[in-house]
């Protein structure tokens, strides 16, 4: 327990982060230090590692191939420090983001949640790219999963799916995103802005908007074969992050939005970028599905579109019509500060662990 400034205890959070090379649980562990809850955050990536880590990851990967049906992976973190990080931070909740296994054996949380009485719990955000790969998912349903008090996953299909085929306490919970503030007077030089990494359901959509769009993001050199010469002259083969990224959103028009095919493949497509960019008070467009038209409203704070024809049509006709793109884009911009701050997601976070936030 953490005291507070008045002398009385206070409750304490720790943040364990399976994705760190994305910004969504240091944000995270930010809007929850403002609510007054004391919040430790660590990188899963960056800590100390067992010896000979990268020997051993290779006989576990050959150990991996010869088997049909099991999946078996060498976490990399060494034991001893979680158990020291654990006991040095006494927290009264634990929260992973994303998934633990490639990094703290999914048992050793649990030993440590018995011997030290924290609660535990995930934050699912990535379980949708298990999905191609049959015993890794398996392994994560039934080996990870159960370990946890409750899952908070970013895809109501997600979380329907753990609680109807595997009786686990799994809730729908979207992401949030940080306030992006840009000048008033950011020029809009690029119509349309894609960011995110190659599969092939984004070339396939990206060639019909390609004299439109402007593309950021990794793996696009090594499938250039597929691409048009058109859309390749579009496209910058390298992740934006943080500052450059915002600045690439303020001098966008229209912020493009395409799931990954597993994801479109069962019917999920809720991911960060569309907080972020209604976080920018950019006009969002994105593949459509029950779960984006249930959080907002298509055609009024946002738009999707359903085929590779509709999206070229609906930003031929976005980029024609400028009031009616920038009256969407600031509704949705006005929904984003009422529900989708990670203020107000981490709020209810909080609540659903049980943590007593200050303000």
């Amino acid at each position: 327990m953490s005291h507070t400034t008045d002398g009385t205890q206070g409750s304490t959070l720790l943040i364990l982060d399976g994705i760190g090379g994305v910004p969504l649980g240091r944000e995270l562990a930010e809007a929850c230090n403002a609510h007054g809850i004391h919040t430790t955050y660590r990188d899963c990536a960056r800590l100390p590692t067992i010896p000979l880590y990268g020997l051993r990851s290779a006989l576990a990967k050959t150990l991996n191939r010869s088997g049909k049906d099991s999946y078996y992976h060498l976490p990399r973190v060494d034991t001893q420090a979680v158990e020291t990080l654990l006991r040095d931070t006494r927290p009264d909740c634990v929260l992973v983001i994303g998934f633990a296994y490639k990094f703290i054996d999914p048992a050793v949380l649990a030993r440590l949640k018995r011997e030290l009485g924290f609660a535990l719990f995930l934050y699912d955000t990535d379980s949708c790219n298990l999905y191609t790969r049959r015993r890794e998912f398996i392994f994560f349903l039934d080996g990870e999963l159960p370990v946890y008090d409750r899952i908070f996953s970013f895809s109501r299909v997600t979380s329907d799916f753990f609680r109807q085929t595997r009786g686990l306490n799994a809730v729908h919970q979207p992401f949030g995103a940080l306030p992006i503030v840009l000048p008033d007077d950011t020029p809009r030089e690029h119509d349309v802005l894609f960011v995110g990494s190659c599969d092939l359901r984004r070339i396939f959509l990206l060639e019909h908007v390609c004299k439109h769009v402007v593309v950021f993001g990794n793996r696009w050199d090594r499938h250039a074969a597929l691409t048009s010469r058109a859309l390749q002259a579009r496209i910058t083969d390298r992740p934006v992050w943080g500052k450059e990224l915002h600045a690439l959103f303020g001098a966008s028009k229209i912020i493009l939005n395409i799931t990954r095919g597993p994801f479109f493949g069962v019917e999920t497509g809720i991911n960060l970028r569309i907080f972020e960019a209604l976080a920018a008070g950019r006009m969002l467009l994105t593949d459509h599905c029950d779960e984006v038209a249930e959080l907002l409203k298509p055609g009024v704070e946002m738009d999707t579109f359903r085929s590779s024809a509709e999206l070229a049509e609906k930003a031929a006709y976005y980029l024609a019509h400028d009031d009616e793109r920038e009256a969407i884009a600031q509704r949705g911009q006005q929904r984003f500060f009422a529900d989708y701050t990670w203020q107000r997601r981490s709020a209810e976070l909080l609540l659903l662990m049980g943590l007593r936030t200050e303000r």
